[in-house]
């Protein structure tokens, strides 16, 4: 048994699902707040049902807090889906991999395409990435020909290391909304000194987060070039899988509108006609102030229904791609409710208050870099992490004085790095390529190790 294989059966033994994590999470902070945050003046009982109220009210958090994040981030993944199942999307992955002759330059060219697809949105990187990898290895089992199809697979998962840098990462983009932010720390003293929102130039878009992007587009491709000059092919490639035609079952009466590819360009068009207006013309200034969760997923809507040609195609596409979304469905309430417990108790402040205390301006990035990297292994979730550790680095960093943007991009790579370790975004590559996950662990290891030295890099430089 080599090393992957030992980390992979240690993983699995250590650590449950991600559902059953989010539970014992939250009865650890419980517990956390129980022994810690209780004053003199309130007895036991009344401590108690305090905590479970502040849990209770977290849960759903009304007033466009947790279940409306939650479908934000629920939309742009089944969105993101959809373009990567339409027929647009199918035609560009047989161009990309027209090209590919031998492991190296497969690699290669797999690695450079998910990683730009996932910077524009995580959910169509990571589909668009699994659906590349498996039209490779049928190409070629088709032609005979030697390939190193897990390296391939870990070249397609590698647009998860690189998302939340992106246009789709969620703690840039929901600290783009207005009041987004404070709405984190809700009678906080530090409510009124922060911003209402921090701009994507500030954030996505900076100089740090610039060129830290490009070193991962131009070294992670290299990087995957070289491990496939030196690798081994693999003997199970999956067997090219059966075209099944769309079938119209019905164009009768009003059903036609269903099929009607003169109604979804109308539809779409309006939509993505407003998003142009709304992107360029409307701004009396240059800003990025348009990208928000609701701008993305309203021009993803257009783009989905303008692309599958029909309303038929687009429910058929969605209905495949929701599934996906089931993570995030089930586990995001269960993070607000910790994150309500942590403030309606008091714990986030006196977190936050140790994060100052062992920090300095110039150490607190890196502290936040790493523990977001903890934290992933246990929340993995780029939105639900926002969520339980965003109020915290946010509080911290206005304390000690550190550029919350920068904080914010912290937590980000930190967020993205170990997904490469964290095989819960794997599961959907890993059903459509057929891989299991230790077949792919020993070559995301080493993006892993790549990432963290181009991270570490950025935010010590910058």
């Amino acid at each position: 048994m080599n090393f992957s294989e030992k980390f992979a059966k240690l993983y699995k033994k250590v650590l449950p699902s991600p559902f059953s994590i989010a539970i014992l999470l939250t009865f650890f902070t419980f517990i956390i707040a129980w022994f810690f945050t209780k004053t003199s003046e309130v007895g036991y009982g009344d401590h108690t049902l305090n905590l479970l109220k502040s849990w209770e009210e977290g849960l759903w958090k009304e007033g466009g807090g947790g279940l409306y994040f939650a479908f934000q981030m629920m939309l742009m993944l089944i969105l993101g889906h959809i373009l990567a199942l339409s027929s647009a999307a199918s035609n560009l992955i047989n161009k990309l991999i027209s090209p590919c002759t031998t492991t190296a330059n497969t690699a290669f060219i797999v690695t450079i395409s998910t990683i730009l697809v996932s910077l524009f949105n995580w959910g169509l990187g990571l589909i668009f990435g699994a659906i590349l990898a498996r039209k490779v290895g049928e190409k070629f089992a088709k032609e005979l020909k030697p390939l190193n199809y897990p390296l391939i697979g870990a070249a397609a998962y590698s647009g998860l290391m690189v998302w939340h840098g992106g246009l789709s990462g969620s703690a840039p983009i929901k600290a783009a909304d207005q009041g987004s932010i404070s709405s984190l720390l809700p009678n906080s003293s530090v409510q009124s000194d922060i911003p209402a929102q921090i701009d994507l130039s500030l954030t996505t878009f900076s100089a740090m987060n610039i060129v830290v992007s490009l070193l991962l587009i131009i070294g992670l491709p290299l990087l995957m070039y070289q491990l496939g000059k030196k690798s081994k092919p693999y003997k199970n490639l999956p067997q090219p899988t059966a075209i099944k035609k769309w079938q119209d079952q019905s164009k009768e009466g009003a059903e036609k509108l269903d099929h009607s590819a003169f109604f979804v360009y109308l539809f779409g068009g309006i939509i993505l006609t407003y998003a142009f207006y709304k992107a360029v013309i409307l701004p009396e200034e240059i800003s990025l102030k348009f990208l928000t969760p609701n701008f993305i997923n309203f021009s993803l809507l257009g783009l989905g229904i303008v692309l599958h040609k029909g309303i038929a195609k687009f429910v058929s596409a969605a209905n495949n791609a929701i599934s996906g979304a089931t993570g995030i469905l089930l586990q995001f309430p269960l993070y607000f409710g910790i994150l309500g417990l942590m403030v309606g108790s008091g714990l986030i402040l006196e977190i936050s208050d140790w994060f100052v205390q062992v920090s300095t301006e110039f150490t607190f990035p890196i502290y936040t870099f790493l523990s977001a990297g903890l934290v992933n292994i246990f929340v993995p979730s780029g939105g639900g992490q926002w969520a339980v550790q965003g109020p915290i680095i946010i509080s911290a960093a206005h304390q000690l004085g550190v550029s919350l943007p920068k904080a914010i991009m912290a937590l980000s790579y930190g967020d993205q790095l170990t997904n490469m370790i964290q095989p819960f975004w794997a599961l959907p590559l890993l059903g459509i390529t057929g891989l299991k996950a230790k077949d792919i662990l020993p070559y995301t290891l080493i993006l892993f190790l790549a990432g963290l030295v181009i991270f570490l890099l950025g935010l010590i430089l910058f």
